[in-house]
């Protein structure tokens, strides 16, 4: 942390899961290190990190003890490569990967204060196409409300969803491939181009670092994030966002690719949801609440209308320990707290759901009011509808 970013705006973007060490739960049942050599948790090498962090860190960083004791662990990590040894491959792949990932959150950092959505879709979608269309007009209005873009950064869906807020406006995470462009001519050259060598960095950085999640049609790369998406969120990985499905407007008879006309008339999502519905949902694969992370939008406006409307009055949320807290931008009733309390009672392990003010934990947005309460730790599709009725008291 440098000396200018202690008045630097916090992020709106807040992760779930809880705070805690990142060290290893237990490591004896792990593979003996060489005896031949010095360990890295040894006394004398655990002194000449500290100093060695100390001495970077200095007086002035405004770095916690907490977050000095990351590095600490992060350097040990690093050191125990060594006993354990890893062959170059192993190496070269863990270190690019710490060194993309500092690099990128630098970036993102610049930009704490605006909102931003990220926007997956196929990167051979023509210009021409509805598809196209449709995203460029879904960035524009996101970009008029104050949100930036991060796509991917090739042409396609891309390009467009870079189109609409144009460049000031826009992230892009772009993947190292052979066969494809690094960079559509919208965000190439851009300081906020980030490139990566590896696919799952770069999928850390497209939901780590947004508000929202909108999908356009896309081939096996969009399926891959539009699942890993809903997954994270499912499962509790990641912090609760909207998950959008939105394509442009489907004229019948027509298709791009030659295939069955009739799959023009359906529309790609509703194709889509068809499988998710019989092959997911029917054979019990999936959890009926589950449908709630997904949004099926009408159209680009339509889209852009429930990223903001999931914001109207919820804020961001995050765990301290197994009690769940729902940052909100108003106080609710007492009549309005009964309300949740009545339909998501099934969300409550023990006690009830409560308005209070920040937890000692906590230290960001102190001064915004939340609810909270000790959270069973699954059926996040219900969590997500509790977000929705706390919205509706806007």
């Amino acid at each position: 942390m440098t000396p200018e970013s202690k008045n630097r705006p916090e992020q709106h973007r807040v992760e779930l899961n809880p705070t805690g060490s990142t060290q290893p739960v237990n490591e004896r049942e792990a593979p003996p290190e060489q005896p031949e050599v010095r360990r890295a948790d040894d006394g004398e090498v655990q002194d000449r990190i500290i100093d060695l962090v100390d001495m970077v860190a200095g007086d002035e960083s405004g770095a916690s003890d907490y977050d000095l004791k990351l590095v600490r662990e992060l350097i040990t990590a690093g050191l125990k490569l060594i006993p354990d040894g890893r062959d170059t491959g192993e190496l070269k792949l863990m270190t690019a990967t710490v060194k993309e990932l500092r690099y990128a959150y630098r970036v993102f950092a610049q930009y704490p204060e605006p909102h931003k959505v990220t926007i997956f879709g196929s990167a051979r979608t023509p210009e021409d196409h509805p598809d196209y269309l449709a995203a460029v007009e879904f960035s524009r209005l996101m970009a008029e409300a104050g949100w930036m873009s991060i796509t991917g950064a090739g042409d396609g869906i891309m390009k467009a969803g870079h189109e609409g807020p144009g460049r000031a406006g826009s992230f892009g995470v772009a993947i190292r491939l052979p066969f494809e462009t690094s960079a559509n001519d919208v965000i190439k050259g851009d300081e906020k181009l980030i490139n990566f060598r590896y696919f799952f960095t770069r999928k850390l950085m497209f939901l780590s670092q947004a508000e929202a999640v909108v999908c356009f049609p896309g081939g096996f790369g969009t399926m891959d994030e539009c699942f890993e998406a809903l997954t994270l969120i499912q499962t509790g990985k990641a912090s609760m966002v909207p998950v959008v499905f939105v394509e442009g407007e489907v004229t019948p008879g027509v298709t791009t690719s030659g295939g069955d006309p009739s799959i023009a008339i359906a529309g790609y999502w509703v194709g889509w949801r068809n499988f998710i519905r019989e092959q997911l949902l029917r054979r019990g694969w999936i959890s009926a609440e589950d449908e709630n992370l997904i949004y099926w939008a009408k159209d680009p406006r339509d889209a852009a209308a429930h990223v903001l409307k999931f914001y109207a009055v919820y804020h961001s949320s995050r765990y301290v320990r197994d009690d769940l807290i729902i940052r909100i931008k108003k106080e609710l009733t007492e009549e309005q707290l009964a309300i949740l309390n009545e339909e998501f009672a099934v969300l409550v392990k023990s006690g009830k759901i409560e308005q209070r003010g920040a937890y000692p934990q906590e230290r960001d947005h102190l001064d915004m009011p939340r609810i909270a309460f000790t959270h069973t730790r699954h059926k996040f599709g219900v969590v997500r509808a509790l977000i929705d009725r706390i919205n509706s008291f806007a």
